[in-house]
Formats: C-alpha cells, sequence, structure tokens
C-alpha cells in the first residue's frame, strides 16, 4: 500500500506537538490503541526529534511522519530518526525537490492555484492545504480540485470532530490533519486515556462518515 494509500485509510492524521519525549511512548501507544496508528510529529520543538524515534522505534508499525519541517537539514534529521513522511506548512521548492531527490514523500502546504501548479509540475499527487479553514475550507479545496483534477488534499487548521463530516464528504480530500485529540494540554496532563477515548470516537467519525 502507497503512503497516500495508507493515509487516505486513516481519514485523519493527529498533528502532535510534543515538549517532552519522555510522553512520546504513551502518547503514541495511545493512539495506536485508540486505532489510529498515524501521527505528524511537529519540528517545533527540541523534543520533536527523539519523540519520532521513540515512537518509530517502539511502533515500528505505526506511521511517523514530521511536520513544520522548514530546512533541508531538519528533513535529514526527521527521516534519521524514523519519520516515514515529511509535511511542510506552505511550498517551498527547494525543500519539496529536496525530498523528491531523495526519494521521501513530502506534503507540502498550498493555498494558492500558483502553489498547486508548482506540485503539479513536480508529479505531486497528494498537497496539504493549510490553514485550512482560515482560507476558506473546502469551498477553496472544491474551487482548487476543479481544474486540477488529478491532485488530492490534506486539509490541516481549524480541523474538528465538527467540521470533519464537510472535509471528508468530498472525494478529493484524502484526510484531514487534526489536533483535536491530541491537544496539548491533554499531553501534558498525562492524560492518555482521554486521548485513546477520543481518538477511537475520531476513527468511529471517519467510519460514519465514509459509510
Amino acid at each position: 500500500m502507497s503512503m497516500n494509500d495508507q493515509i487516505a485509510s486513516y481519514g485523519v492524521v493527529p498533528v502532535v506537538v510534543l515538549n517532552d519525549a519522555k510522553d512520546a511512548e504513551p502518547l503514541a501507544q495511545a493512539l495506536v490503541e485508540g486505532g489510529l496508528p498515524v501521527a505528524e510529529v511537529t519540528f517545533r520543538t527540541d523534543a520533536a526529534e527523539e519523540s519520532i524515534r521513540i515512537m518509530s522505534t517502539k511502533y515500528p508499525d505505526m506511521l511517523v511522519g514530521a511536520g513544520t519541517v522548514l530546512t533541508k537539514e531538519q528533513v535529514d534529521r526527521a527521516i534519521g530518526a524514523g519519520a516515514k513522511f515529511i509535511v511542510s506548512p506552505g511550498f517551498d521548492p527547494e525543500i519539496v525537490d529536496y525530498c523528491l531527490e531523495k526519494g521521501y514523500p513530502v506534503y507540502p502546504g498550498i493555498i494558492t492555484p500558483s502553489e498547486l501548479a508548482q506540485a503539479v509540475k513536480r508529479g505531486l499527487e497528494v498537497v496539504k492545504f493549510f490553514p485550512a479553514e482560515q482560507f476558506g475550507g473546502v469551498a477553496t479545496i472544491k474551487a482548487l480540485a476543479a481544474p486540477y483534477t488529478q491532485v488530492k488534499f490534506m486539509p490541516t487548521g481549524g480541523v474538528n470532530a465538527k467540521n470533519l463530516p464537510d472535509y471528508l464528504g468530498f472525494n478529493k480530500i484524502i484526510a484531514c490533519g487534526g489536533s483535536w485529540m491530541v491537544k496539548g494540554d491533554l499531553v501534558k496532563a498525562g492524560e492518555f486515556d482521554k486521548i485513546k477515548e477520543m481518538t477511537a470516537e475520531a476513527v468511529k467519525l471517519v467510519k460514519e462518515i465514509r459509510g
């Protein structure tokens, strides 16, 4: 199964911010047991690299990616730690080209037709749409998808349990990035049972939406 197909099969990609690597293993366990063995660990914190290494080592079947990747050095560190895919918030040609040259799956963020055109030119089949809600959500994605029929989208930013049906109801959206089931305060408080419970609810919701 391709990376795109794996992500599509989950429907939701938990977007995780970890400030302490000690939380990586219990968080991974909560996601796996909740039925969502996938995570985008953002490179915004000093703990990101080690967290990816721990999650990838303890749960080798889990699909762990690195998000908010802004430099080629971060790409190499993320992949070296075990990340299976790279996500960037915007379309940086240097990052995208570097990942493609190395054979790393990459999901750059786009908002405009011009950015999407750059992605298409490089043969990308799936792009991140970020920040989704702030830039028109599903309506904008539908408008972009009309001329670019071969591309699919992974919206992130403002997606939650309430608006997930709107997003996943459009067949050009393979999955949504979301943090509502892995909120920072829950991680900080060590409420991993609550995270597991909310993850299971998200899985159930995806199944209901997709029938």
